[in-house]
């Protein structure tokens, strides 16, 4: 089995920073794609960024130049750097590493921009 479990979400200022990290733990046996998905009040869960084993990258477009993702693969865990929040960046954000075709999913961490 496979744990994901997120942390650094709070409440921040419209034009603030945060930093979510996401450790994945278990039964990892290969470097893996891992990304941060967000779901905001009444909306869908949608795709925020991603990353592969090798470290390629792809977001939004909703959040380019804004979010960056990266990866400590000696530790299993992949970051999220979110600046110049938004109050439509608030949602709840979730982590999930694909392995063998499987997605994890972390129990998400709340996001509240305050205009």
């Amino acid at each position: 089995q496979v744990q994901v479990a997120e942390s650094g979400g709070g409440l921040v200022q419209a034009g603030g920073s945060l930093r979510l990290s996401c450790a994945a733990s278990g039964s990892i046996y290969s470097i893996n794609p891992m990304g941060w998905y967000r779901q905001g009040p009444g909306k869908q869960r949608e795709l925020v960024a991603r990353i592969t084993g090798g470290g390629r990258t792809s977001y939004a477009d909703s959040v380019k130049g804004r979010f960056t993702i990266s990866r400590d693969n000696a530790k299993n865990t992949v970051y999220l750097q979110m600046n110049s929040l938004k109050p439509e960046d608030t949602a709840v954000y979730y982590c999930t590493i694909t392995q063998a075709g499987k997605d994890y999913w972390g129990k998400g961490t709340l996001i509240t921009v305050s205009s």
